[in-house]
């Protein structure tokens, strides 16, 4: 907790800074940092404050006006995945897989709301009490959540889930228990024998991060068109690559460019592979449609329980399109176009895991044909089954 003087001399800084500030005037940031240290230092003889405490003075002042306010230094740990705003005075961060209170509060619902506002600013949304929610992606690729009273009642919500630059090898997840070797290698050879793949999984359950990885065992002279609704795929050395957003409409309800556009839009780009982030609606109905028209070796991830729920919700998702096709069209198609489907959930301990890999074998007697080949004993990654052959010879 911050002592009396140290909170009076912010005050009576953030009061020069009322006066001192021009807002017609593009400040840099080496400028503002420059006239906050001076501020800082001539505010504060009569405080006593030691360096380290005024360096922490004008770092937070410096965080409040160009950057993420007091939840910066949470954003700049390594080892902080989110970070939950719950209204002003409820803070929580995600540290390996378990959620922690932060001694951190900010002084009123409206500063969290001005943060907010600077955030959406900076990239080009509008949130307001008429349109209290926004989703975006930040410059940095972390995802933003926020949501305004009177739709949440405990003040403003802000949660930011943290991009991570880093992409992790196959290698890497089998040394972190992920998956084990010998599911690594039937995820390394269907990608490479271009068998389409969906992953599955709940809420942060690590569904873009094995995207990412399965992404980078794609030979590198293939074309890729990625698809998303926020940009978070990380493409490391693929040299012909072309990367699709959507985009929501603007505040007269115009401009957007929906998923399902763009997946359309993606097979007249000559692609060797389509890859949709995230599959949410009937966009699975036009992914289905690209799988089966030869274009192999696609990737996507939806949210589901189980392996099998996710059969069962991609041909919901798939009927969501309106296309006026009767299910079992669609399960045949399902049947057809889809391989494998690899699950993800948390441990106990919060450890991101694959607890599920399932193949999908085809359509018959109206259904979806699939089996087990993989399952979470609660301490390892268990084989049910042996994969076989479908349309791709060559898998084990």
């Amino acid at each position: 907790m911050p002592s009396a003087d140290y909170r009076a001399c912010l005050r009576e800084v953030e009061e020069a800074l009322r006066t001192r500030l021009h807002f017609d005037k593009a400040w840099q940031d080496q400028e503002i940092r420059q006239m906050l240290d001076a501020l800082v230092l001539a505010r504060s003889r009569p405080y006593g404050l030691t360096l380290a405490q005024k360096q922490g003075l004008a770092e937070r002042l410096f965080n409040q006006m160009r950057r993420m306010d007091l939840i910066q230094p949470l954003l700049d740990d390594a080892s902080v995945s989110d970070v939950l705003v719950n209204g002003p005075q409820q803070i929580f961060v995600e540290r390996h897989g378990e959620l922690y209170a932060s001694d951190l509060s900010f002084p009123s619902a409206q500063a969290v709301e001005d943060l907010i506002q600077r955030i959406c600013g900076q990239v080009n949304r509008q949130v307001s009490e008429a349109s209290p929610l926004v989703d975006a992606r930040l410059p940095d690729g972390s995802r933003l959540g926020a949501v305004l009273p009177p739709v949440s009642l405990n003040g403003p919500i802000l949660a930011i889930r943290k991009f991570s630059p880093q992409l992790i090898p196959l290698e890497s997840l089998v040394e972190g228990e992920t998956l084990t070797a010998d599911a690594a290698e039937i995820l390394d050879q269907a990608v490479r024998l271009r068998w389409n793949l969906f992953i599955s999984g709940g809420t942060g359950t690590g569904k873009t991060t094995l995207l990412n990885t399965l992404i980078d065992r794609i030979p590198g002279h293939e074309r890729l068109v990625t698809i998303e609704d926020s940009a978070e795929l990380r493409i490391r050395g693929e040299a012909n690559h072309v990367r699709l957003e959507a985009r929501p409409p603007n505040t007269e309800g115009k401009g957007e460019i929906t998923l399902r556009q763009l997946v359309r839009m993606a097979l007249r780009l000559r692609p060797d592979r389509i890859i949709v982030g995230e599959v949410r609606g009937g966009e699975a109905f036009d992914m289905l449609q690209a799988m089966n028209t030869g274009h192999e070796g696609a990737m996507s991830t939806g949210h589901s329980n189980t392996s099998q729920d996710m059969l069962d919700r991609i041909e919901t998702m798939a009927l969501m399109a309106n296309v006026g096709l009767p299910a079992e069209a669609i399960r045949r198609q399902i049947g057809s176009a889809l391989d494998l489907i690899v699950h993800l959930a948390r441990d106990r301990h919060g450890h991101r895991k694959v607890v599920e890999m399932r193949q999908v074998l085809g359509f018959q007697a109206g259904r979806v044909e699939s089996r087990l080949l993989y399952s979470y004993d609660g301490k390892t990654l268990i084989r049910s089954s042996e994969p076989v052959p479908k349309r791709r010879q060559g898998l084990l």
